[in-house]
This record gives C-alpha cells, structure tokens and sequence, in this order.
C-alpha cells in the first residue's frame, strides 16, 4: 500500500524534523497544521497547510481545522471499493494514506498541582483522537502513528517495500492507536469525575508491560500492568516473579516512610526487621538493626535501603539468600559482587512510589471481588523521621514521652502501617525488635512479637510498641507493659479506652493516641 500523502500534527515533537524529511525524500507530499506546520518550515522542510488543503480555514481557536471531509473522506475511502473510489473523485476527496498524531498533553496538564479547569478543557483534544480513529479503523489502507518511537519502523517499511507499508504493521500501528486513545479518554473521564464528584463508573486503562511465567502459584496465570518500570530497573538477575513484584511493591513503601538512611528486609511483604543509621552513619548499621530483629525469616526475603548500596552492606547481604535487592544505586564493587549470585535480582528504584499522586487512579488500591472491584485510595499518610510530638498525635497518659520514647514511637508507627493486621511492632529509636504480624488477636500479635524478640536475643526494656489499630482491652496494653515497653502508640477510638489509659499510667508508661488507624487485610 503505497504512501503518497501524509499528514504530521503532534504535540510531543521528538524525532518529528528527521522523520519528516526521511518522508520528504521518499516523494510523498506532506500535510500539517498549526506548531507542527510552523515547526517543519522552520527545518526548512516543504509542508501544505491543512486549511489550504481542505479549502477552510481554522476557526475557533483552532478548535476546528481538521475536522473536514476532505481530512476524514482521505482517511476512511476504502481504496478497493468502487463506490467509495467514485465518491471520493465526485467529491474531490484525496486519499491520505499515512496519519503522524500525538495528542494534546492532557494528562500532564492535569498532573500540575491546583491545574485550573479550564485549562485542563482545553488540552482536551478533539481532532487528534478523531483522525487516529479513522485512520486506525481504515488501517486495511492507511499507516497510522501515534507514538514516535514507531517512526524508524515505518520508514524501514518504506524503503523495503517500494514506498509503502505491510499489513501486519499497520494493523499493529492501529491496535496502538486504540489503546491509546482509550487510555487518553480514561483520564480525562477520570479528571472530570473527581473534579465535579460525580461517582461515575470506575475505569482502568493500561498497556501490557510484561507477561509473567505465573501468579502467585504456577498454575495460576498472571501478567504487569502499568508504568512499573518508571520507578525500578532490573540491572541484574532472573525475570521478576509475581510475589517478586508485590514484595518490591510493599518494600518501596515502606521505605518511603523514611528519610535517614535505612535498611529494611521484607517476607511475603511483611516487614522482618526495618534499621536506621545517622545521615552520615555507615549503611552497615542500618542492616546489622534490621537483621538483628529477626535471622531466620530473611532467607529468600527482599532487602531494600533508601541509599545506595555499598560493598560493607553488599558483603553481609552476601552471606544469606535473598530473591530481590532494591537501591537507587549499587557501588561499583557491590554489584560486582552480588551479580556473583546468578538468580540474585538486582533492582535500582527510579523513583520513589510517594511520586504516585493520590489523584490518579492508577494508584488506588484495587482488590477484586466476586463481580467487581473494591476501591480505595492508598493510605499515603506519612510521618516524618523527626516528627514532633504534637504532631504524632494527642498525649493521653498522664506522663508524656521523653525525646527517646517519641523517637521510638515515630519509627514503631512508620512500620506498623506497612504490617499486616493484627499488628504489633517493638521497636527502639532506630531499629525493630520484635514484630508481630497478621494474627487474628492484638494479643497474639504482641505474643508473637515478644517471642520474636527473645528468639533473636533482643531485649525489650524501655522499648516503643506500636499497634495498627486500637487496644480493644487493657490486656494488649499490659502485655507490652510486662514485655519491657515503656511506651504506646495507638489510634484510639475503643470504647474501653479510658480502662486502657488507666491501664497505661498504672504501669508509668507513655501513650500517644494518633487518631489514625492503618489496617492492612
């Protein structure tokens, strides 16, 4: 199907000028509007103005000028029907046998804070997604490009089969251009549903990233998703796995919770230990606090700091099994060595997941469940690493904590909200030292977590504890008190709480009440 007509209006401009002229050069004549048309000239690349070739001018702003028969009988003619041939000579319709569109940048209007409707409307685009349309549904005849990065394939076809292209591209070139559009419809649905609250339906559009060998268990088929691989890299190791990719997920999180340099080691994405260091301390230390807590659940676990990872740290990484190892970057000698370990991943995270706007969907929580989804924002709540005690919550025993028990209780609540619930989490300023984890009882959570503890030899005197939901009995609270806690972390809201607080200045301890409970089912 050979090319003898083009027509070039985008947005994203990259490789537009080489590709214009490569198009130039093979004979074929070149339409364009607006920036593009100004852009070209510019290169000194011959165009016509699409105005000149439908006969009309742009009116409206430009909100109309490729919106013409002309443009639209070019696309859509069926060149092997003899009714449609007629039809298009009767009506002097040309044929345009390859459309280059790129949409107006909606969805990065509408990711600037506080962006003004009004401003959001206008980057809608209307001409765009309807040439991509009529061209994709034609495709049996016309070339349609909507991503730059199929330019180089379309001239190859051009050079290797005398100035046209095959069906087989243009057939996949087409399917591109409706996920494509879908997706840009999506968001803009999506924008103005939160924007004017209207409760319309939920609508999730994303391209297939990559095909997993199984979900979580090998009889279960499974694929990504998304932009995954905008926030990490695979530098080393086999394919990512299902439970790999949830793991990373809940490591990233959780390591996002924090800003001095940390450590943290996860099991089928439940914490096993999380360690801080000072901003200039070795990352060694931050490993040896998170190990500590726990030395058997980390084999085959994942291991993710928030600093890049040296040789000290990779040498005692070195020495137990791990699935997964995530950094913003490896030391030249640490990669050297853990690349040793042939099915070891290696993952450089891009970007941190707090990045992920709580506006866009893409970033809510979805669950399935029987017939639908259920749908909810993340929970994004951060504390910062030197939170203030007002800022943790309300002091409601009658002595308040000291500066080490409020540093204890902040690092305990960043970790108990990325365990799951029942959740208990002992804790120092900078380290764990026993987690309890998705039991069915606050109390068999607390047990565990003291069990743990006493397992890894870890003392718990004067330590924090920190519990993802609230002490429904004074029970919880006096178990930690037994185990050596000096200090409580809690939302609130039980109907027991007085007994509870009784329970706590009782026994002399510290508690804060957040107000802010972080359940994870």
């Amino acid at each position: 199907m050979k090319i003898t007509r083009a027509l070039l209006s985008v947005s994203d401009k990259t490789g537009l000028v080489p590709f214009a002229r490569a198009l130039a050069g093979a004979g074929i004549e070149l339409l364009s509007t607006g920036g593009t048309a100004r852009a070209l000239r510019e290169a000194g690349v011959k165009v016509l103005d699409v105005s000149e070739f439908t006969g009309s001018p742009e009116i409206l702003d430009g909100r109309v000028k490729t919106l013409h028969p002309r443009v639209h009988g070019g696309l859509l003619y069926r060149r092997n029907d003899p009714t449609h041939v007629a039809q298009a000579r009767e009506h002097g319709i040309a044929p345009i046998d390859l459309v280059v569109v790129n949409l107006y940048p909606f969805e990065a209007t509408v990711a600037k804070p506080d962006v003004p409707l009004a401003e959001a409307i206008e980057q809608i685009d209307i001409g765009g997604p309807s040439m991509l349309r009529s061209a994709a549904k034609n495709y049996e005849s016309v070339t349609v490009v909507c991503d730059p990065s199929d330019y180089d394939a379309v001239l190859t076809e051009i050079r290797e089969h005398d100035g046209g292209t095959t069906l087989r591209l243009r057939e996949r070139l087409a399917i591109k251009v409706f996920q494509a559009t879908s997706a840009y419809d999506h968001a803009i649905a999506a924008f103005l549903n939160k924007e004017q609250q209207t409760g319309a339906a939920y609508t999730l559009s994303l391209p297939l990233a990559q095909t997993l060998r199984y979900g979580e268990n090998p009889h279960q088929r499974a694929a990504l998703y998304g932009a995954f691989g905008e926030y990490f890299q695979k530098l080393h190791g086999k394919e990512l796995s299902f439970n790999n990719i949830l793991d990373i997920s809940a490591a990233a999180n959780l390591l996002a919770e924090f800003t001095a340099p940390t450590v943290a080691i996860l099991k089928h994405t439940n914490p096993c230990g999380v360690g801080s260091t000072t901003e200039n301390g070795d990352l060694r230390e931050a490993w040896d606090r998170a190990f500590a807590t726990d030395k058997q659940a980390p084999f085959g676990g994942i291991i993710i700091t928030n600093r890049p990872l040296t040789e000290s740290l990779a040498r005692a990484i070195s020495e137990i099994f791990s699935e997964v190892i995530i950094a913003p970057d490896f030391a030249a000698e640490a990669r050297a060595l853990l690349q040793k370990k042939k099915n070891l991943r290696l993952m450089r995270q891009l970007r941190s997941v707090a990045d992920c706007r709580a506006e866009d969907e893409v970033c809510d929580d979805v669950r399935s469940v029987p017939g639908g989804l259920l749908v909810q924002e993340r929970d994004a709540a951060l504390v910062a690493d030197d939170t203030p005690e007002g800022a943790l919550g309300k002091v409601v025993t009658k002595r308040a904590p000291t500066a080490a028990e409020l540093r204890a209780l902040g690092f305990g609540w960043r970790v108990v909200k990325h365990v799951k619930s029942n959740a208990i989490v002992y804790c120092g300023a900078d380290r764990t030292l026993g987690i309890g984890a998705g039991q069915m009882s606050r109390v068999d959570a607390s047990r565990l977590a003291v069990w743990k503890a006493q397992d890894a030899g870890l003392s718990l005197q004067n330590s924090a504890v920190a519990s993802d939901a609230f002490f429904p009995f004074p029970d919880g609270l006096l178990a930690a008190a037994d185990a050596g806690a000096t200090a409580a972390i809690q939302p609130g809201g039980s109907v027991r709480d007085e007994e509870v607080i009784a329970a706590a200045d009782a026994r002399g301890m510290a508690m804060i009440f957040t107000g802010l409970r972080h359940f994870r089912h």
